[in-house]
């Protein structure tokens, strides 16, 4: 018998839960996230911010932070130590020889430039993220111009503490 009130999760509410849970294995604590690559209901891999292989983590020795100066002359820290949630769920896939084409992906926030172009050569269809990046703008349009599917869970915008 079904438990009075009990709404069961859509798909996307369940791998952006599962997502979550992965996020906190992270060990940047400026961006916390996980991600999950599925296709038909089923996890095909999964990823968390984090240090390559055997290199020290931000949790154990601190940010590795460059600036990078903008078009428009504003100047943003970035934290260059970590490998991101998406790359590792790629990385993890590619990894373990399991085909990624025509998945979903499902992220914290709107995936970086460089995630983006990698996700747009996996063949990766969908990506479902739970906020918007606030430099998300030119992956936005990558995603556009290459027919991937971006959708947001909610449309507030992520910001990082000492951009």
């Amino acid at each position: 018998m079904a438990e009075e009130g009990y709404r069961r999760p859509s798909w996307d509410e369940y791998f952006m839960e599962v997502a979550n849970a992965i996020a906190k294995r992270a060990t940047c604590d400026r961006g916390r996230s996980g991600c999950v690559i599925a296709r038909d209901h089923q996890v095909l891999a999964t990823g968390y911010v984090g240090a390559p292989a055997g290199l020290p983590h931000c949790d154990e020795v601190g940010h590795q932070l460059k600036k990078v100066v903008h078009e428009d002359g504003s100047v943003t820290q970035h934290c260059v130590r970590t490998v991101h949630a998406e790359q590792n769920a790629i990385c993890q896939a590619a990894k373990r020889g399991v085909a990624i084409d025509g998945a979903t992906l499902y992220c914290r926030m709107t995936p970086c430039r460089t995630c983006a172009m990698m996700i747009i050569n996996c063949g990766i269809v969908r990506v479902v993220a739970e906020r918007r990046y606030h430099a998300g703008a030119e992956s936005e349009e990558m995603f556009r111009a290459a027919g991937v599917s971006l959708e947001f869970v909610h449309e507030d915008i992520e910001r990082y503490d000492n951009q």
